[in-house]
């Protein structure tokens, strides 16, 4: 890694990670009852898992969160829907969570998707005026911006098309 390199890439994971918060923070808003920072976190925390090296890794990166994310929140929606937050039933989700990304053949997916249903079982303790189905699309639409913030600042970010020996 050069010396350009070892300054570029901290850059953009701050320059990500700052507009994911306040694009999370502007989001997240909006819905009474609900902590915007919870929003701003999710979606800084997406944007700093996304940001990768070159364009191709970022890309790869941002699929794994999409999908995980939304393979999370679905099952601990499903969850929330029919039984209070509980640490055992967490790990319950969390289990059905991975073995759904495994039986669909996407198991690298399941870490991911495992952090999505902690974030959603987590905050929906914490809110339960909020319904499961909200704040599990909440925390989609939020890892969603983060994971687009990320992309974008690798993309146009100058220095980012690749990294020497590799195909962005």
């Amino acid at each position: 890694m050069n010396s350009a390199e070892r300054v570029r890439i901290p850059a953009q994971i701050a320059a990500s990670a700052l507009v994911a918060y306040l694009l999370g923070f502007w989001f997240t808003s909006p819905f009474p009852g609900y902590l915007p920072k919870i929003g701003a976190l999710w979606s800084a925390i997406s944007a700093v898992m996304v940001t990768q090296v070159t364009r191709k890794d970022g890309a790869s990166s941002a699929s794994l969160r999409i999908l995980g994310s939304a393979i999370g929140a679905i099952t601990s929606a499903t969850y929330l829907t029919f039984l209070p937050f509980h640490p055992l039933g967490m790990a319950a989700a969390i289990f059905a969570t991975v073995m759904i990304c495994a039986a669909i053949n996407v198991p690298s997916h399941g870490r991911l998707a495992a952090i999505t249903v902690i974030v959603v079982m987590v905050t929906g303790s914490l809110e339960t005026a909020l319904s499961p189905g909200l704040n599990a699309l909440l925390r989609f639409l939020e890892s969603s911006i983060g994971t687009g913030v990320a992309l974008l600042t690798v993309w146009l970010w100058p220095g980012s098309r690749s990294q020497p020996g590799c195909d962005a």
